[in-house]
């Protein structure tokens, strides 16, 4: 018996090779059958190891203020105002009382909460410390110890009060308390106007939010609302849709009155933020208090990046207040700007790894360096491809004009899209100094139009993440990383195709029809701009144990037979330390993923005009001979 679509081949001798690892350093032999794993992570590896350095230098600070900010940038890997916002009612009162420092316009302070006299005495020993999820926590009057009620990452910072800071502290907390309880009140009113129904709907687009977005850590004082991992309070890896302990669905068919007011909070802060750019806005309020004025502070900076880039009489107005309805129509408003804004200006996101925070950027224009980085991808790409132009557009349009040598062998590959992703990613390592590049997309063109074609949404939602491939390619001194070892480097660099083969398959049902196995099967959104990453190295399992520091991601459409497939390839660049990748970095690399783009979107109408155009190569044994071999040649006489 042979297995469809592959003659000559058993059903006995396929499940066998199925059952191979595919790791390049164990090619041949039977996966999960190692003594022990090739690398053990550390126990400091990460997030655990960056709190604990960023506790130690703030216990060696020479005064409170500087304390305080050394554990809010965690040693200047986030950006502070986030772990501001991150504080709960009373520590924020006391913090910006203590230190000076506030998140508020008009609510912070030059000058610290003076010192005790020689000789008094404090009117109350409070304490200050870092818990284990990254946030600043503050022992404030009539509050027992931290170590008490907190998972620390060490000890405390004792912190004297006086008598003038405690009735200072006193006013504070009593003015952002009211502001908690007014913004409350408002909440329910809000989602007392929308109905019983209306709040249902809410509450089931929130659950689709969560299931189809990347991991958030919310908070309401000291509820968290994540799903992440295995503490998840909503939809999520590990709740499904309805799942009883989701925060979401147990409000399903609730009567107003007997919801929580940090749920009723939550419900219409998610809202907000959903109205004002999609599912992926949540992402920017992440590691933050999830309250009106944090979601009013972040709407506000969006509008004005925003009305920098439109023209005068096309910017959005600020919110006329701070209620619900006030920033449900500035949110409205920059939902329906946004695509606008997209026309004229290439929006970005930064994310800051160490607290999964994103900020959304508006990028300025390509300067000298951006355009220095076009002309080295543009001359590498004319050394290797039979492309013409000056710049990266220029060569999509040759190569759009006159695509037929993409179906075609070209060198080593047995066709030249093949060479053309591989000539890309050789180039964007070497131009943008990366230790890891890499492109990703589908094996076989043929075989997705056919389904377009047929309309099969549930066959595509049936492929497995071999259907899927991706280049990756180190510079061969990015082994340094990996004890001196080409394997390691080689087995480092499969680990990442794989992982960026699932990408791809977790992608590509978010752009077909939402028919059941479609709803059924796990997807993300796809994603739609770039983005810069920071200290990414800190969470993810697989970035910690391969080194992923600094990288960017530029994610690019691709037409289909006339359908839009969101995210269906992009171009990532990474370094394992170093300096950090910047805009123009970015916006250079943007260019070049958008030449792959375009040139697999023509590969795409060949292959709907009968050419048999199929990415065979990127597999793990390619992935060790490429690499081996670079590594023999020398990071100057490498094939591109």
């Amino acid at each position: 018996m042979t297995t469809p679509g592959n003659s000559g081949t058993s059903r006995r001798a396929a499940n066998a090779k199925k059952r191979q690892s595919r790791r390049p350093s164990r090619l041949g032999t039977l996966a999960g059958t190692t003594s022990k794993p090739d690398r053990v992570r550390e126990d400091n590896a990460g997030f655990p190891g960056l709190l604990l350095r960023a506790w130690q230098k703030a216990t060696e600070a020479e005064d409170l203020r500087t304390a305080v900010g050394i554990l809010l940038t965690l040693d200047g890997h986030v950006p502070g105002d986030v772990q501001l916002r991150a504080l709960r009612n009373a520590d924020e009162a006391a913090l910006t009382v203590l230190s000076g420092l506030s998140w508020r316009e008009g609510h912070g302070s030059d000058h610290p909460a003076a010192p005790l006299a020689p000789g008094e005495q404090p009117a109350f020993l409070g304490e200050i410390a870092l818990t284990t999820s990254g946030r600043i926590v503050v022992r404030v009057p009539s509050q027992g110890p931290l170590a008490t009620q907190e998972q620390l990452v060490d000890g405390v910072i004792r912190v004297p009060w006086t008598a003038e800071t405690l009735e200072a502290y006193r006013a504070e907390l009593s003015r952002v308390s009211t502001r908690l309880t007014e913004s409350a009140a408002d909440c329910r009113r809000w989602l007392t106007a929308e109905g019983a129904e209306g709040r249902d709907r809410l509450l089931d687009t929130l659950k689709e939010v969560a299931l189809r977005t990347a991991p958030f850590v919310l908070y309401q004082e000291d509820k968290q609302y994540t799903n992440f991992r295995d503490r998840n309070t909503v939809t999520g890896k590990t709740l499904w849709p309805g799942h009883p302990d989701c925060a979401l669905s147990s409000l399903q068919g609730l009567p107003l009155p007997l919801w929580s007011d940090s749920d009723a909070v939550m419900v219409v802060c998610l809202t907000l933020l959903v109205r004002s750019a999609g599912y992926g806005r949540i992402e920017e309020a992440n590691s933050t208090q999830l309250t009106l004025d944090h979601v009013g502070y972040l709407l506000e900076r969006i509008r004005g990046d925003y009305n920098s880039a439109l023209t005068p009489g096309q910017g959005v107005a600020p919110a006329a207040g701070p209620t619900v309805t006030d920033l449900d129509e500035l949110a409205l408003a920059l939902g329906a700007v946004r695509p606008e804004v997209r026309k004229s200006v290439q929006l970005y996101r930064e994310i800051h790894g160490a607290l999964m925070h994103k900020v959304e950027r508006v990028a300025g224009p390509l300067d000298d360096t951006g355009h220095r980085h076009e002309e080295a991808l543009c001359a590498h790409l004319r050394a290797h491809l039979p492309v013409q132009g000056a710049t990266l557009a220029e060569l999509a349009r040759h190569t759009v004009a006159s695509p037929a040598w993409l179906a075609q062998p070209h060198g080593t590959f047995g066709t030249g899209l093949e060479a053309l992703i591989h000539a890309s990613v050789v180039a964007a390592g070497r131009v943008f100094e990366a230790d890891f590049a890499m492109s990703r997309g589908i094996c076989s063109l043929p075989r997705l139009i056919s389904a377009l074609r047929e309309e099969d949404w549930d066959g595509i939602t049936t492929w497995p993440i071999t259907d899927f491939f991706c280049c990756v390619v180190p510079l061969p001194e990015a082994n340094r990383y990996f004890g001196g070892s080409d394997t390691q480097l080689a087995d480092t660099a499969w680990a990442m195709s794989s992982r960026m083969q699932y990408n791809s398959w977790h992608f590509i049902a978010g752009n077909i029809p939402r028919v059941p196995s479609v709803i059924e099967r796990d997807h993300f959104v796809p994603p739609q701009i770039p983005d810069i990453a920071y200290y990414s190295d800190q969470h993810h399992h697989g970035h910690v144990a391969n080194h992923v520091r600094f990288s960017i991601r530029s994610p690019q459409p691709v037409d289909v037979l006339g359908r839009t497939f969101n995210g269906f390839m992009d171009l990532r660049l990474l370094r394992c330390e170093g300096t950090p990748f910047d805009e123009q970095d970015m916006l250079a690399a943007h260019r070049l993923s958008e030449f792959i783009a375009r040139a697999t979107g023509a590969a795409a109408e060949l292959a709907a005009n009968g050419e048999d155009i199929e990415i065979t190569a990127f597999d793990s044994a390619w992935h060790l001979e490429a690499i081996t071999a670079a590594a023999g040649a020398g990071p100057t006489q490498q094939a591109g």
